[in-house]
């Protein structure tokens, strides 16, 4: 397994990374995506895929430095998924431990993340990886001003 990290303008980031976010984010347009990356990359928003032996994306990540009161430093993972054909393979192990030394190498104090309340699977995997549940996420929905 390879795991790359992808700059803005990579045709990876489309034709490899995102057919396998759209399995954890299905409302990712192509289009959408180059957006988000294009305004997410000046806040440190960064995208890593991995690759299989035989050349196929199996794994993307999602993650940004971010620096706060509450942690300090740390490396917040956004999205983590493995494509569904991969998983129980070492995909997510791998993902973690390279965005783990990507933390390491900035001197960040945490590597976390957030998880949907219904995505046991994802957290029995997180809870193995010697993740630890910390606090509760809070969401307030804004609606447009029209």
């Amino acid at each position: 397994m390879k795991i790359v990290d992808l700059e803005p303008g990579d045709p990876r980031l489309e034709t490899d990374l995102l057919p396998v976010l759209r399995e954890l984010r299905p409302h990712l347009t192509a289009e959408l995506f180059r957006d988000i990356y294009a305004t997410g990359h000046a806040q440190g928003l960064r995208f890593s895929a991995a690759y299989a032996d035989d050349g196929r994306c199996v794994g993307a990540a999602g993650w940004r430095i971010i620096v706060n009161t509450s942690s300090l430093k740390k490396l917040y993972v956004d999205d983590l998924v493995t494509s569904e054909d991969a998983r129980s393979g070492g995909v997510g192990n791998a993902m973690v431990a390279h965005l783990e030394a990507h933390a390491r190498e900035a001197g960040c104090y945490e590597l976390n993340l957030d998880s949907g309340t219904h995505r046991t699977g994802a957290h029995r995997f997180y809870l193995r990886e010697r993740f630890d549940i910390v606090a509760f996420h809070f969401t307030r929905e804004l609606r447009p001003l029209q």
